[in-house]
């Protein structure tokens, strides 16, 4: 407790004083009408000033985040002079961008399927949000669950907004998806008789968390990666796609879309950029998939972020150019319980597992104030409104707020020991620190975790341009607007499947296409016509983390 300060110390004390109160005290789950309230008023989604009408492209007039706007209403990194689109570097039946769980998984369906396949990533293979991931994966395959609670579970947490055809998918193939990882010798957590572990998450009414103590990602992720290079697949690693390639569709004509007019094309590659060497790699491929992840780097409403580095939202930017609609761009996934203390790892994950084992929410002076396995959305409005409304939250030694996670009520439940057994991560965490998480509690406060919303799909994984396929974060629909704990493993894994199969199958029925930005030129014909100056282009790769007075104002100064 040392690292803690005297006032810290202070609350500690209180909240040391209420645990034997709070071991009987059960929180009423709260209703529709008490969450809705909830959320409206506290939620950083229902901020008036979050969003704004989009004034391009498929989803022109639709309100979304302004940091997803900005993405949208801006130039190309690349232009026409840029690129040789003769002097091609590789041909493929299937390219795809992503090195992730989503990426890995459908490299190795469309492998075994027949197809020749290309990965490309921004970073190295398995630098991805899916490494991070913590908690575990959900599927129905217990005696007393079923898929059909699954799906309500799933429609519930997002607010029954969710796109029913992808949740469908999602719950039926999740028995298929944990039986899949396991043959590839995934070690998932099991008892002595080697029945699968399950627990609870937020928001569901059956135990069907299965997990790897809480590196369940990382487990999953170091499997694929080992498949992916154990069978020979070809990866192009620190070599983002920084613009798809199309064909305009023959015969099809432009159509008109709220007063503008847009050309229709198909997907035919991608230009690579090496960020090591600086060159730039043109593709063909008969079909591409986008598996680039979420964009916590965006740090929208300048919220912390869980995720990892190269998390900046590129799918999007690039597939929304060639004429792919998104979805649900509107809301983000705010975890409620991100590291608030000590500043080193602010924003760092404090996986919902410790929640679902017994640890409490509770404000400055111990009390508990909102039951902790709601829905996420839920959670995180509570302790934004018990910091900044009722003043019950605790400053941290850099003046930022936060609630307690009183983690040590894990090893008073069920017994000394079990936080270093089932949350190792968590314990090795703090301990380079100095804190002691199944002694003293943690300070936590929500951090931009998930891409709720991304580039719209049907369940086949297939988006609005022609050859053009995408699975996992970069997706919206499935989860409506807001995810439960578990289903983000499940989605890259079932959807990383499906995109890999059916892609495969596609390019058995078609041939390379031309190499064209023409995209590219009609859009940005468009965005001359808005008249609008930019702050960047985009993709915007990696992350800018300079002060503002170092960077170039706008674009027309570069």
């Amino acid at each position: 407790m040392a690292l803690y300060s005297q006032e810290l110390r202070n609350s500690i004390k209180k909240i040391e004083g209420t645990r034997s109160a709070r071991m009987e005290q059960k929180l009423p789950v709260l209703s529709i009408d008490e969450r809705r309230k909830l959320l409206h008023s506290y939620h950083p989604d229902y901020r008036k000033d979050s969003l704004r009408k989009l004034k391009i492209g498929s989803n022109k007039g639709e309100d979304i985040y302004n940091e997803y706007a900005d993405l949208f209403e801006t130039y190309s990194i690349i232009t026409e002079k840029d690129i040789d689109l003769t002097d091609v570097d590789h041909n493929v039946d299937v390219l795809i961008i992503g090195a992730g769980g989503a990426g890995s998984a459908a490299a190795l369906m469309a492998q075994a399927n027949g197809a020749s396949v290309l990965m490309s990533t921004k970073l190295r293979i398995g630098d991805a949000n899916t490494m991070m991931a913590q908690g575990g994966i959900q599927a129905a395959d217990k005696s007393n669950d079923s898929p059909a609670k699954h799906y309500l579970d799933v429609m519930g947490g997002g607010g029954f907004k969710n796109q029913k055809d992808l949740v469908r998918r999602l719950v039926l193939d999740a028995p298929i998806a944990i039986k899949w990882l396991e043959d590839l010798g995934v070690m998932f957590d099991k008892e002595p008789d080697g029945t699968m572990v399950t627990i609870h998450g937020g928001g569901t009414s059956r135990k069907r968390m299965h997990s790897m103590r809480d590196y369940s990602g990382g487990e999953i992720m170091k499997t694929l990666r080992d498949e992916v290079r154990n069978r020979g697949i070809e990866i192009i690693e620190f070599s983002p796609a920084v613009e798809l390639l199309t064909e305009p569709i023959s015969g099809s004509g432009s159509s008109k879309s709220k007063g503008s007019v847009r050309a229709k094309f198909k997907c035919t590659g991608a230009i690579l950029y090496n960020m090591e060497t600086n060159e730039h790699y043109v593709i063909s491929a008969k079909v591409v998939i986008l598996a680039t992840g979420g964009s916590g780097r965006l740090h929208i409403q300048n919220f912390p972020t869980t995720n990892h580095y190269g998390a900046t939202g590129d799918g999007l930017a690039i597939a929304y150019r060639a004429g792919a609609r998104v979805s649900f761009l509107n809301t983000v996934q705010y975890h409620p319980t991100g590291a608030a203390f000590p500043e080193q790892i602010v924003g760092l994950l404090i996986t919902e597992k410790v929640r679902g084992l017994g640890g409490q929410l509770v404000n400055k002076d111990g009390n508990r104030f909102i039951y902790e396995l709601e829905t996420r959305d839920t959670e995180a409005a509570a302790i934004i409104r018990e910091c900044y409304d009722r003043s019950f939250g605790v400053t941290t030694p850099s003046g930022m707020q936060g609630v307690w996670l009183d983690s040590p009520m894990i090893d008073i439940i069920h017994g000394e020991g079990t936080i270093k057994k089932l949350l190792p991560a968590m314990f090795r965490q703090y301990d380079r620190f100095g804190i002691d998480i199944s002694k003293d509690p943690i300070l936590v406060y929500p951090t931009q975790h998930y891409q709720n919303g991304g580039i719209a799909i049907g369940e086949n994984c297939q988006t609005d341009v022609e050859n053009l396929f995408a699975a996992g974060e970069t997706t919206g629909g499935v989860h409506g607007r807001n995810r439960l704990m578990g289903n983000s493993l499940l989605d890259i894994i079932v959807f990383g499947r499906i995109a890999g199969q059916i892609a495969s199958e596609t390019v058995k029925k078609i041939k390379p296409g031309k190499l064209t930005i023409e995209h590219i030129i009609s859009y940005h014909k468009e965005l001359d016509k808005l008249k609008l100056k930019p702050l960047q282009r985009t993709p915007i790769l990696l992350p800018d983390y300079r002060r503002e007075e170092t960077k170039a104002k706008r674009l027309d100064v570069l």
